[in-house]
């Protein structure tokens, strides 16, 4: 069995060859705007876009916690929308916004399409940046979900963690 790789670098620029799948985690609500999202925009406008189409027409969708929207921004390269996150972060929250079940779902979602795609999946440490969550619960997810299928997984660490 495979182990995530570390590196230092930024997710928006894969280290590989062939297909690739960037994931990286969204919230519930429609914000879009700070932490990796920000990275992401800045290379490709088009998962903005779709995140945003997706939540408009969330009454007749799956857009919610747990659910994964892939979009292709290049021939071998698609960004993975994955909704992980109740709402974000204000002064009076009470506890982090990332909702552990539900990223353990939407990797468990992502594990099909990225192996019937061959495809590595790229990711910051997600969902311990402005979601609020901790690496050390985030990653057995990864190992389960991913590594577990055979999906090779690269984990970049670039800074601040989103």
């Amino acid at each position: 069995m495979t182990e995530i790789r570390y590196v230092r670098g930024d997710a928006t620029c894969p280290q590989a060859k062939g297909p690739k799948v960037i994931a990286h985690v969204c919230n519930d609500r429609g914000g879009w705007g700070k932490g990796f999202v920000v990275a992401v925009s800045r290379r490709w406008p088009d998962p903005e876009k779709a995140y945003r189409r997706w939540r408009r027409g969330r009454a007749g969708n799956d857009f919610g916690l747990g659910a994964v929207q892939l979009v292709q921004v290049r021939a071998d390269t698609w960004v993975a929308n994955m909704i992980g996150q109740h709402g974000t972060r204000s002064g009076r929250s009470s506890g982090p916004p990332i909702r552990y079940e539900a990223l353990d779902e939407c990797v468990r979602r992502l594990a099909e399409p990225a192996a019937a795609l061959g495809a590595s999946v790229h990711m910051p440490r997600i969902g311990c940046g402005l979601a609020g969550g901790r690496w050390e619960r985030v990653e057995p997810l990864i190992d389960t979900r991913l590594v577990a299928a055979g999906v090779p997984v690269t984990v970049y660490d670039h800074g601040d963690f989103g």
